[in-house]
């Protein structure tokens, strides 16, 4: 019959053109953005930049990871690093998130189960630093849309002064200095807002410890 031979034309077409889109898009575009990813003076940044320490890796200036101090579980006043942005993902209200995976939380400004895991994050913040919840600046409490930001705004990072210089056995004029020295502007002078990077922060702090 003639509609069935028709039809065997346009299914056979139809599987031919998902195999060529499945190779060209699947396989041959990745690896060309990949290729490159590895070409001299765009490596770095597309493998995260990575940042080593004594020649081992211990991050990267573009994905967020939060430290964990495990004296921290005991006394959350006794952690010695600045924190990152809290994850979506995470099973605790502030974290660590899980750093391979990726993603927000999806809930409206007014769902009840944000507003309640943001009171949560208020209540942890304020007893680590001993400040009073008015005092929490908004991206210390908001998790990213990735939930892998590798920086906080300079207020959250001032916020967390004393905490980190009485346990590293450091001046809070000394980590001050840390915070303004890590401190990026706006992009363009005038695009953004100013920034931190969290681990470019704690590594500063690591250094000036020796």
């Amino acid at each position: 019959m003639r509609w069935v031979s028709t039809l065997a034309k346009q299914g056979a077409a139809g599987l031919r053109l998902l195999l060529v889109l499945t190779v060209l898009l699947g396989v041959v575009y990745p690896l060309v953005v990949w290729g490159i990813g590895q070409l001299p003076g765009l490596r770095d940044k597309a493998d995260g930049s990575v940042v080593t320490l004594d020649g081992r890796a211990v991050g990267a200036q573009l994905i967020g990871v939060d430290p964990v101090d495990p004296n921290a579980k005991a006394d959350p006043t006794n952690d010695r690093y600045f924190h990152t942005r809290p994850s979506a993902l995470s099973q605790d209200a502030l974290g660590p998130g899980d750093p391979s995976t990726s993603g927000a939380s999806n809930l409206s400004a007014d769902n009840p189960k944000l507003i309640d895991l943001i009171k949560k994050r208020q209540q942890e913040i304020a007893a680590r630093e001993g400040v009073p919840i008015g005092q929490i600046p908004a991206d210390a409490v908001q998790a990213s849309a990735s939930g892998l930001d590798p920086d906080i705004s300079p207020a959250y990072a001032e916020l967390q002064v004393r905490r980190v210089a009485r346990v590293n056995g450091l001046s809070e004029q000394q980590v001050e200095r840390i915070v303004e020295a890590t401190t990026s502007g706006r992009a363009a002078g005038a695009l953004g807002e100013p920034t931190v990077n969290v681990l470019a922060l704690n590594l500063a702090v690591l250094a000036a410890k020796h």
